[in-house]
């Protein structure tokens, strides 16, 4: 039976339809077939492995608290987007809505806000504004209201702001005319400096969705607007990338969200309008970045966005997409648990803040303790962190990201505490739960400073790597054209000079090599690596 070559040439010759079809069964067997496999093989070297291989763990959806999890698990089963990006959303809103009520300690002097970073790294399409749309329909729901509340309020500042603006202006012309005719001024100018303190002030209307603001906008809003506040956005290179971080003002920036995490006091000045001080605030943030813009980011700041903890403060999380799976589904007759999910979120948000007593316009939250067995889970889940950053062990490269998070944990039980009861000790369960969620995180932190903050072209050869042996072994080849590979393959190897440059790495690791075949470019994998996948 003809093999290889000589089937083209039988092939030519005239031979039947069975006959052809019978080669190509005998080809195929003998590329992939135990009897024949050593002559393939033996031109290869044993391939190296690539820098990185963390696989993705699944994400721990039963450790969500039973209506949480009941709602994403609804929207998921609709929207079909990945469900790490559905579980993100639903935190991002608990945490928005729960962060001004209560802080949390963790033990004595160690204490700290109950709000998340939460950080998805994600092509646009994956459709995190409609699930945002969905968790984020109570807080919308509640801003409209407090906005019709405040109208008749607005309407009467607007007033005083008249009276007070005129009275102003008379004691300015009176001080015109004065200066003008000789006379002393002393007396009007103190009645100025008098209104100047009765200015009226506007009725406080909750501004809690922040998108596009730069980190100066963001701080005089949390101090003049509202101090409880959530950056979300589905396009994160606003808030990453935009003007707010230049390299001119990037270390001061990326510190200023890092106080913000931390619930401390940000001392601001301003060219136009003098200074700005945040202080009692509370901040969340549920971005979503494509990678390309991610890697641009990191590198731009230089390590800057690592060196300062900026990005260790993030729960973060790179799930597989879903796009080209998501057929077409009718919308659900109801929505019982994302509507109860909804209900409490705007529950919360009703509830009255812990305001400062002291007259600044600033909250202060009360704070949640540990149980005794909820303390005895958190130093478990710290201690065993802890341990794996020993040089050598298996977090020693991600120090920083895993320094925060046991921090994390921590936050993640206050919030579950928050949003299921009113009051008590935070339990056990709920610590149990905020540390498997910290520690899949955790997990996907590996993964992003092992491969994002690879350079370009590993990172790249990485993906084509992948995408190779799941092709390969599902077509049973053993060769893909490189226009195929474009047509087909990973997004970024479209582009002509990426997957020259990824398919050059692959050869150097001896995993791939590029060959011509009659008119065709061709990419041919390691025969050692789909045997070894299909044993």
């Amino acid at each position: 039976m003809p093999v290889g070559k000589d089937v083209t040439d039988w092939i030519q010759s005239g031979a039947t339809k069975d006959d052809i079809q019978h080669a190509i069964d005998v080809a195929v067997e003998y590329r992939w077939g135990e009897a024949n496999h050593a002559e393939v093989v033996a031109d290869w070297p044993d391939p190296e492995p690539l820098t990185s291989t963390i696989d993705p763990q699944t994400y721990p959806v039963d450790a969500l608290p039973g209506l949480i999890r009941e709602a994403v698990e609804e929207v998921q089963l609709f929207v079909q987007a990945p469900l790490t990006l559905v579980a993100s959303s639903a935190l991002s809103a608990v945490s928005l809505a729960c962060q001004g009520l209560a802080d949390v300690e963790r033990a004595a002097g160690l204490s700290g806000p109950s709000s998340l970073f939460l950080l998805s790294i994600a092509e646009s399409g994956e459709r995190k504004s409609q699930i945002d749309k969905h968790f984020f329909s109570g807080i919308a729901e509640y801003v409209e209201h407090q906005i019709e509340l405040a109208s008749p309020l607005q309407a009467e500042h607007a007033a005083k702001m008249a009276v007070w603006e005129a009275k102003r202006s008379a004691i300015l012309d009176q001080i015109k005319k004065d200066t003008k005719a000789g006379k002393s001024t002393g007396e009007f100018e103190a009645k100025l400096e008098k209104h100047q303190k009765n200015e009226p002030n506007p009725p406080r209307v909750p501004r809690l969705i922040i998108k596009d603001d730069t980190p100066e906008r963001l701080a005089q809003s949390l101090s003049e607007v509202w101090p409880s506040a959530g950056v979300i956005s589905s396009e994160g290179g606003v808030s990453l990338g935009g003007s707010g971080m230049g390299q001119d003002s990037l270390i001061r920036n990326l510190s200023q969200l890092n106080v913000l995490w931390d619930g401390g006091t940000i001392d601001m000045g301003r060219k136009t309008s003098g200074s700005v001080r945040v202080s009692g605030a509370r901040l969340s943030m549920g971005i979503q970045i494509q990678e390309a813009t991610l890697r641009a980011f990191f590198d731009s700041t230089r390590g800057l966005a690592r060196g300062t903890g900026f990005l260790a403060r993030f729960l973060m999380a790179w799930p597989t997409s879903t796009m080209g799976t998501r057929m077409f589904r009718e919308p659900p007759a109801s929505w019982p648990a994302l509507n109860r999910f909804n209900g409490r979120i705007i529950g919360l948000l009703e509830s009255p803040l812990p305001w400062d007593t002291g007259g600044a316009f600033a909250i202060r939250p009360t704070m949640l303790t540990l149980s005794i067995d909820a303390k005895a889970a958190w130093v478990a889940y710290h201690d065993g962190i802890e341990r794996e950053l020993r040089t050598g062990g298996e977090l020693a490269d991600i120090r920083d990201v895993s320094a925060k998070s046991a921090d994390n944990a921590a936050r993640l039980a206050a919030l579950f505490h928050l949003f299921n009861r009113d009051g008590g000790e935070i339990s056990a369960d709920d610590m149990t739960r905020g540390s498997r969620i910290a520690g899949w995180h955790l997990s996907e932190s590996m993964r992003f400073f092992n491969e994002i903050c690879l350079p370009e072209g590993m990172a790249n050869a990485e993906k084509l790597d992948a995408w190779l042996h799941e092709h390969c072994r599902s077509k049973k080849i053993q060769e893909v054209s490189t226009r195929d590979i474009q047509r087909l393959g990973p997004y970024a190897l479209r582009d002509t000079d990426r997957l020259a440059g990824a398919v050059r790495e692959l050869e150097n690791l001896g995993r791939a090599r590029l060959a011509t075949v009659g008119k065709k470019k061709v990419v041919r994998v390691n025969p050692k690596l789909i045997t070894e996948a299909s044993k």
